[in-house]
């Protein structure tokens, strides 16, 4: 897999690639940028949407990597139609996210492709932004040489990249269940609620979820026992000091399940 997506790679004369800091996409721009350094763009938007560790990881991989690393301001924030939180928010997301890299390769002289981290585990799930992807005309180098997940993790050994064992963690609006508004306040409750739930309770994949100003604890089966009365307490308070809106907090019912905020039926407020 490691020489068909080198070559590939090598086969695009400029190619820009779009970082959010998972470990998909920042193996893909070290593959890039290590199969044609100076022709490799690598491209990241700061938002609001964005944690910052996925932030600081982008930028501490590019300074080791030596990347050609450009940060981008797509504009999400000021649409409405992303604001509202629809069942395909991530289309309207990524819409601007390719718009703002389009934006950037024209001013530096066009010729670029863009490119994501998709991998083919990703099309059997409903991702609204692979439409996107489509008809701003971005490609796929681990679909098209037929990369999963584990492929992607394997070849960020290979790489002898330090991110191969990340845990998935999507954008924080996805923890905003479909209908719950998307605020900045919201959105950085979530982060401070999930980095004092782990830091609390050991446990790397965790989940802070908003329906409407309600938050739903996700964690692992096997981890629900961390999650304790007082630990839900301290999120709670954490959570509340960011957004004064955010009213009670539970360990959800179930366990953790990947794209439980997406619903067919927006929350009712």
């Amino acid at each position: 897999m490691r020489a068909r997506l080198l070559d590939l790679l090598a086969g695009l004369p400029y190619r820009a690639v779009a970082c959010s800091g998972g470990v998909d996409s920042l193996t893909l721009a070290a593959a890039a940028h290590r199969a044609a350094p100076g022709t490799t763009l690598v491209v990241h938007s700061v938002t609001p949407a964005v944690p910052a560790a996925a932030t600081a990881r982008v930028l501490g991989t590019a300074a080791a990597e030596g990347w050609d690393l450009r940060t981008v301001r797509s504009r999400e924030f000021e649409d409405e139609g992303y604001l509202a939180n629809p069942r395909n928010r991530c289309y309207v997301c990524k819409s601007h996210l390719y718009d703002a890299m389009g934006d950037l390769v024209a001013v530096a002289g066009g010729g670029h492709v863009l490119l994501s981290g998709a991998n083919v585990d990703d099309l059997g799930e409903y991702r609204p932004g692979l439409q996107a992807a489509a008809e701003a005309g971005v490609r796929h180098p681990f679909v098209e040489v037929g990369a999963t997940k584990d492929d992607v993790r394997a070849l960020a050994r290979e790489l002898g990249l330090p991110h191969a064992d990340l845990p998935a963690s999507p954008c924080l609006a996805s923890r905003l269940y479909t209908g719950t508004a998307v605020t900045p306040a919201r959105l950085h409750a979530v982060e401070v609620g999930e980095a004092l739930l782990t830091a609390r309770t050991g446990v790397a994949v965790v989940r802070c979820r908003l329906r409407q100003d309600d938050v739903r604890i996700e964690v692992g089966a096997a981890d629900r026992d961390r999650v304790t009365p007082d630990v839900v307490s301290a999120v709670l308070a954490a959570m509340r000091a960011v957004d004064p809106g955010i009213r009670t907090a539970v360990l959800d019912d179930e366990p953790y399940r990947p794209g439980r905020a997406f619903t067919l039926t927006p929350v009712p407020r």
